[in-house]
């Protein structure tokens, strides 16, 4: 194999890493592409550098990890702990958790787990305010750097010509679960079906060091080909499906690379267009600026600006060039050089550097991220709850508001399976998931709380007959927004006049720009909603119609803006979808006649 420097990869690192910054600022819909292009680069020099070795007799497993902590490791824990300190500045309680569950996930390669459990949508316009969710693609390659030296250990000496086609099989059953599953979010994340673009370039390195059928002298049109093929894919939307999207970028990657090898050297068009300085100058710091690139978007956007327009994405993006070419030459140059930072000194400094920031992110997510006060929260750091948090979606202290109506999943009073119980309160059941819980709280912070009797079902955990028994027991039964449907109210047979749904809410993508700015008006601040949020609830509105109580326009204006805090300062949402207590509250009020009318209520 030819072991001269490529700059020509320099290049391609390039191409790779501009569409995914462009793609974090909300400028190219394929841009996250970029990343399987570095996927099959990291397969193509890793497998060629192992094989190598391989051959002489010199490979080293621990070597190997050796030489992935020094490329890897540092930087990574730099600028997780740089994430973390800007955290612990500017997030709210909630978001500082989410982060320190980031921090925690990348610090052990295993972001692209978190993602898949919290986020798995990998589009969803909320991962914009995630500094670290980038990190889920280091995730993937780090669970590969772990397996992979494995084969070459096992397949060395006499057993190296099984490499190749136990390659092959590997790769074979990686498309074939990446083809055959419908769940997007483990496609997206899980490396068993990644696996293949890392092998395609891997195989790709073994198969043609020794060999080459594109060496003809027309193969640079190929290369032109490829070349021109790849970026057209990257800027353009010209292929509806992610799955051809992803394996159409890795072939072209792959052949780029094999033919490239040839032409790098002696080829001046190929050159000019990839071995220029200034795209090996990009490739070169191009992790750098992976690291760097989402931690300065998303806390831009979670305490400076509400849209990085176009003057803001120029100089947010000199901003992470600035701090990649710092850290290039500060962090991953000295450590990658043996030289410089001996074996021993390395391990020294990145244990200590992996305990203090990974513990001390740990003890923050345990807290819920509440290190300070927050009174837009009535957050009291001094006060606050001696839970802990310990990786429980139902136990988290942020969300403990919501799920505390998980206790009033039982039957009503009087229906206790024959202990005869009456009651005179007004019997109401709230059917649905989260948004269903909201609905619960507002009724329960009303001026009638004392006049109703509620009970809550989120339907999944119910059987038929449990569940048909509630809501035959029922006088009122109210469905949060994102529940109801007509197929669900004919299984059950609800009668209709009991009936009633509870609107879709909004409080704009982020809490993060209205806790950091100073606002001298509560009452007459507001915020644009999601994409997307009007036009639900006037689909929902026109599908209920007299059903439908209608909460957006309750706090929205004429320009569709809707209302932030309350009068007194307190925020109405913790996450811009669910409701505080304060917001609880703020919506009981101005529900309050609404409600007594449907319950007939004095």
């Amino acid at each position: 194999m030819n072991k001269t420097y490529r700059t020509d990869i320099d290049g391609l690192r390039a191409i790779a890493i501009i569409p995914v910054i462009l793609f974090h600022l909300g400028y190219l819909s394929n841009g996250y592409l970029g990343v399987d292009i570095f996927f099959v680069i990291s397969g193509y020099l890793i497998t060629g550098l192992v094989y190598n070795e391989v051959e002489e007799n010199k490979f080293s497993v621990l070597k190997f990890y050796e030489r992935r902590v020094r490329r890897i490791i540092p930087l990574v824990l730099f600028t997780t702990s740089i994430a973390f300190i800007l955290g612990l500045i500017f997030m709210l309680p909630d978001d500082l958790e989410n982060l320190c569950q980031s921090v925690f996930a990348s610090n052990f390669s295993a972001n692209n787990l978190l993602m898949k459990i919290t986020s798995a949508d990998y589009w969803a316009v909320k991962n914009d305010y995630k500094p670290l969710m980038h990190t889920w693609s280091l995730g993937i390659e780090e669970q590969f750097y772990l397996l992979y030296p494995v084969i070459f250990f096992f397949l060395k000496g006499d057993k190296k010509k099984f490499i190749l086609p136990l390659l092959i099989i590997l790769t074979i059953l990686s498309l074939t679960a990446f083809f055959s599953s419908a769940n997007i979010s483990s496609k997206f994340y899980l490396l068993q079906y990644r696996f293949f673009e890392l092998s395609i370039g891997g195989i790709c390195a073994i198969y043609f060091s020794k060999r080459n059928p594109f060496n003809t002298s027309k193969s640079h049109y190929i290369l032109y080909f490829l070349l021109i093929a790849l970026v057209f894919l990257l800027f353009f939307n010209s292929i509806s499906s992610n799955d051809i999207k992803v394996l159409t970028t890795t072939i072209l990657t792959a052949g780029i690379l094999v033919i490239g090898g040839l032409h790098f050297e002696n080829n001046s068009l190929y050159r000019a267009l990839i071995s220029n300085r200034v795209f090996t100058g990009i490739g070169k710091i191009s992790f750098s600026l992976y690291m760097w690139h989402q931690i300065v978007f998303a806390f831009s956007r979670y305490f400076l600006v509400n849209e990085i327009t176009l003057n803001y994405a120029i100089a947010l993006s000199i901003i992470v060039v600035v701090l990649s070419i710092i850290t290039y030459f500060t962090i991953e140059n000295p450590f990658r050089n043996r030289n410089k930072i001996k074996t021993k000194p390395l391990l020294i400094i990145v244990s200590f550097s992996f305990l203090i920031i990974t513990s001390a992110s740990l003890y923050v997510y345990m807290v819920g991220g509440i290190i300070k006060n927050v009174p837009e929260l009535g957050i009291n750091k001094s006060n606050r709850p001696s839970q802990l948090n310990f990786f429980s979606s139902q136990s988290n202290i942020n969300i403990q508001y919501n799920e505390d109506i998980r206790a009033l999943d039982k039957p009503f009073s009087d229906n206790k399976q024959g202990i005869g119980i009456k009651s005179d309160k007004v019997k109401v059941l709230v059917l649905g998931n989260s948004f269903g819980r909201d609905v619960a709280n507002v009724l329960l912070e009303s001026s009638f709380k004392d006049t109703i009797e509620v009970r809550y079902s989120d339907l999944a955990s119910k059987s038929d007959d449990e569940l048909k028994s509630r809501i035959s027991d029922a006088d009122f039964i109210f469905f949060g927004s994102n529940y109801p449907n007509k197929e669900l109210i004919a299984k059950y047979n609800i009668d209709m006049n009991k009936v009633w749904i509870v609107g879709t809410k909004d409080f704009g993508n982020s809490n993060g720009i209205h806790y950091n700015r100073k606002i001298e008006n509560y009452s007459n601040y507001r915020t644009e909603m999601k994409t997307g949020v009007l036009e639900e609830n006037l689909k929902l509105k026109k599908e209920w119609d007299k059903r439908y109580i209608d909460l957006i326009n309750l706090v929205a204006d004429s320009e569709g803006k809707v209302l932030v805090f309350s009068p007194d300062g307190k925020f109405l949402s913790q996450d811009t979808v669910h409701f505080t207590k304060f917001g609880a509250m703020f919506f009981a009020r101005l529900l309050n006649s609404k409600f007594k009318e449907i319950m007939k209520l004095t």
